[in-house]
């Protein structure tokens, strides 16, 4: 009897560089590669923003986005969008994260971010945490938003997109400041929410919020909580505002 045959699995370095992931799939023929993050997943307030990126030629300066400064995003987001070979973006109201749960609505919107890229990938890599249901193999990469060049530029346009919609909302509600903190939970916010309470763009199954609404960290009757059903606890954003 024959045994099946197996390809020897790639190694990828640790100094290999951010390009290195897509060299060794390239290397077996999975191509392109799509890479795919998302930006908001900690915030009490505002959308959940996915991106799904398949590069075309090799930009310099890619990293995770949250390390880079607003500008150094916003001239990255520019070459991304101006030369990847495919890009797509989902936005996930606050209303749909309450009521489906922050996790199943990260999922679900990698899975639509990664069918409307255009093309079918050959390959996926996902920051974090396995996908099921994507249309090629994948493998979820650890801090991938720091060793993959695809993933790094996925994080980049969600997070300019996300910072772009939360500006929005600041003109919308200035009581928040969105501007600033968007939407995650620093002293300034919490501040806020104390003052005005939440508003229409909050995640009312968040701690966070929750609290300030029933005043307890148990939520209302009906109401969802996060993740795995538990309520869940906000992440702080950057600075103390």
């Amino acid at each position: 009897m024959t045994a099946a045959y197996r390809p020897r699995p790639s190694v990828v370095r640790r100094d290999s560089g951010l390009y290195g992931y897509e060299r060794a799939l390239a290397r077996r023929g999975f191509t392109p590669v799509a890479g795919v993050d998302e930006a908001g997943r900690g915030a009490c307030a505002g959308p959940l923003v996915v991106a799904a990126v398949v590069l075309g030629r090799g930009i310099d300066g890619l990293a995770d986005s949250k390390l880079l400064t607003e500008a150094v995003r916003e001239r990255l987001h520019e070459r991304i969008m101006a030369t990847a070979r495919a890009v797509s973006v989902v936005v996930i109201p606050p209303g749909e994260i309450d009521e489906r749960g922050l996790h199943k609505c990260n999922v679900s919107g990698m899975r639509r971010a990664v069918a409307g890229l255009g093309l079918v990938p050959g390959y996926v890599l996902v920051d974090g945490f396995p996908v099921a249901g994507l249309p090629a193999p994948s493998l979820a990469v650890w801090k991938g938003d720091q060793v993959a060049a695809c993933v790094a530029a996925a994080s980049i346009v969600a997070k300019v997109t996300r910072d772009r919609l939360m500006h929005g909302l600041d003109e919308t509600f200035p009581q928040y400041g969105f501007a600033l903190h968007k939407g995650y939970v620093t002293p300034g916010h919490r501040r806020a929410l104390a003052r005005h309470g939440p508003c229409a763009q909050h995640r009312f199954s968040f701690v966070t919020v929750a609290r300030v609404t029933h005043g307890t960290s148990v939520p209302a009757r009906g109401l969802r909580t996060g993740q795995d059903g538990d309520m869940r606890e906000n992440e702080v954003g950057a600075g103390a505002l």
